[in-house]
């Protein structure tokens, strides 16, 4: 982590956005977004781990906003974040950039423990809007009126209904010192779906009425002649310059938000004229902004955008992507099972249909999307959406494979109770990013699922421990009358490199026994089983007799498997890649007291607190779940001698 990158001899100069603001002029910005485009390119192409594109995009705009406006006073709020390495940059955090996503370093996005600059922490979607109108409205009740509240939010983004909820509220508080950026791409991390695109489309290439617009404009500065009455005049005029060339009224101005643009984004001087003069208009507003995603890099702006969102390590002068190739055959991605099974099963299934909210190439439904695209969807930035979507096709006898991450699901939490499970509908959630994912931090680990998902009455709770159990699941939740199923598989690799295995079902309610043992039990769900294998090995030369059992349904839980378990053993240790508080373990407990045994259980998993970011295999053993922690964990419950000084670290 210590390792110093050259910064150019502007972007060397500024530390905070003071120093852009006070050191430089309107003219030496564009010399300053070169220098920060390349500084992100030099450390990110080198580090990988990151995502790129995105803030690439913003490069020009990312200035403007620090250069015009006077934060961390001015507050401007990113949303979800992927887009602002130029803004953590230039606000105090160039020497530690490189640390980025890395375990101990700066956190991939904004989060305000890091830093003032950061107003809000995101990393989920379409939060901005709500969350500056909050900020807006709460300094003008504690008397800081001349704040700028400015909310930065990508068309991808604005398609969720939360971003409309913000501005159908934003729009009643007149005077609300909000300013909305939509740095529009049209790209979220795949290409953007929907009418709101259209729409967007519409106005950006019309250049009927960018020529008009540009004109009116100009001869509305020449009217301030008629006194009080020429806002009314430029009003009226520019309101029917929009709708008449559209053929549509301005979505944005029907909310009561001012609307200007489309802009340039990308032309850095103009951008900072423009928000000058928005700053001096009162009252909710919105600047359109028209970006390219990876802007400025020759090889992200000319290559696929979805490649270019998070490559990892890159030769910058090639623009060559560095992919270590494995001597002998890997396992798939527990994603890429998912994506070619649910082919394969609707195949022989006419009903089975895909559903995602924005994400089939990172949940890969892009291989039915290619394979079957009638029967597949996109549906864009809106995971409520999705899943009453879901529900609707399942009342008409479909079977939807609902695909979502673990971390986004919860924000669809009413809809799978309320529309899906009180109906008992057969929707299939696949839960991809079960447990703890890595680089992206605290708000995006999946660590809650398995105990929301448990509390909901109708609702199979599944998770496989390999790809074989992947497949056999899916195949389970298609089959008849099956009702409400979650399947929940982690980030990453699996462990079969043969994982094309024939489909069978799954009793609902079993575990296995995958190994027998006299001295302890331990019980998994999920993936984390694979590590008992190797906690056992490390166990050999204390002579220890492990049972394990892969119990893979945490609802219902196998009770046959519990009363065989707690009949025999006296010491029981639980393993899940979830939280604690009403997870897995907890079931295992809540059986163990409602039928009277006292066994001693230990549980393993996420504690309760919010994990930062690392590798998987950092996180794992920071909590405590991993294949020495479970080796240590069997040692202290049989009293063994000989623990290392290597216990897990005490969280918090």
């Amino acid at each position: 982590m210590s390792k110093s990158y050259q910064a150019g001899p502007y972007l060397s100069k500024i530390n905070f956005p003071n120093d852009l603001r006070e050191r430089f002029d309107f003219e030496d910005l564009p010399q300053v977004s070169d220098e920060l485009r390349q500084y992100i390119v030099d450390v990110i192409s080198e580090i990988g781990n990151s995502h790129f594109g995105a803030s690439l995009g913003v490069v020009e705009l990312t200035v403007a906003l620090h250069y015009v406006f006077n934060t961390p006073e001015d507050q401007l709020v990113w949303d979800v974040g992927h887009q602002a390495y130029g803004h953590k940059i230039l606000t105090g955090r160039r020497e530690n950039f490189h640390t980025n996503r890395i375990k101990g370093g700066i956190s991939g996005f904004p989060k305000r423990s890091e830093s003032e600059y950061d107003t809000f922490g995101v990393g989920h979607s379409s939060t901005s809007i709500s969350a500056a109108l909050g900020m807006a409205v709460a300094n003008r009740y504690l008397g800081h009126k001349h704040r700028q509240q400015i909310a930065v939010i990508g068309d991808g983004a604005m398609t969720a209904g939360l971003a409309f909820e913000g501005m159908n509220h934003a729009g009643f508080e007149k005077d609300a010192n909000l300013l909305v950026v939509l740095n529009d791409n049209c790209m979220s991390i795949d290409p953007n779906v929907g009418a709101l695109k259209e729409y967007l489309t519409d106005i950006t290439t019309s250049h009927t009425y960018n020529k008009v617009k540009d004109e009116v404009w100009k001869l509305l500065g020449k009217i301030s002649k008629f006194g009080p009455d020429a806002q009314t005049i430029a009003s009226k005029v520019s309101h029917a310059l929009k709708g008449s060339l559209l053929k549509q009224s301005n979505l944005f101005e029907s909310f009561n938000f001012r609307y200007f643009g489309p802009v340039d984004g990308h032309d850095v001087v103009g951008l900072a004229r423009i928000l000058s003069d928005l700053k001096d208009i009162p009252g909710p507003k919105i600047l359109h902004c028209i970006t390219k995603k990876g802007a400025g890099y020759k090889f992200s702006e000319e290559g696929n955008p979805t490649k270019w969102h998070a490559p990892g390590v890159f030769n910058k002068e090639t623009g060559e992507i560095v992919k270590i190739i494995p001597k002998s055959p890997q396992p798939p991605k527990y994603q890429d099972v998912f994506g070619h099974t649910i082919v394969e099963l609707a195949e022989e299934n006419s009903k089975i249909m895909g559903v995602t909210p924005a994400m089939p190439s990172g949940c890969s439904l892009n291989i039915m999307m290619a394979a079957m695209p009638e029967r597949s969807f996109d549906v864009g930035i809106a995971e409520q959406h999705a899943v009453t979507f879901s529900a609707g096709l399942a009342t008409q006898g479909l079977v939807p494979f609902c695909n979502i991450y673990s971390t986004f699901m919860q924000r669809a939490f009413d809809q799978v109770l309320h529309d899906v499970a009180i109906q008992n509908l057969n929707v299939v959630f696949c839960l991809d990013r079960g447990g703890l994912v890595g680089a992206d931090g605290a708000t995006h680990h999946g660590a809650y699922d398995l105990s929301y998902m448990r509390c909901i009455p109708n609702m199979v709770v599944s998770a496989p421990m390999n790809e074989e159990e992947l497949r056999n699941l899916m195949f389970t939740a298609q089959l008849p009358d099956k009702g409400p199923f979650s399947i929940r598989y982690p980030r990453g690799n699996g462990v079969m490199t043969e994982w094309k295995t024939p489909l069978k079902e799954i009793k609902i309610g079993t575990g296995r026994k995958v190994i027998s043992g006299e001295d302890i039990a331990i019980l998994t769900i999920g993936h984390p089983g694979n590590f008992v294998q190797e906690a056992i090995s490390e166990l050999l030369p204390h002579d220890v007799s492990v049972a394990h059992y892969d119990m893979r349904f945490v609802k219902p839980i196998d009770q046959v498997m519990l009363h065989e378990v707690f009949t025999k053993f006296k010491h029981v240790i639980t393993v899940e890649d979830g939280c604690i508080m009403g997870g897995f373990g907890s079931a295992v407990i809540e059986f163990m007291a409602d039928q009277g045994y006292h066994s001693q259980v230990s549980r393993l998993g996420i504690p309760d607190e919010y994990i930062h970011h690392g590798t998987q295999e950092e996180l794992w053993a920071d909590c405590g779940f991993d294949a020495h922690a479970i080796a240590q964990a069997v040692k202290k419950a049989l009293s063994l001698k000989e623990l290392s000084k290597n216990t897990p670290r005490k969280l918090g």
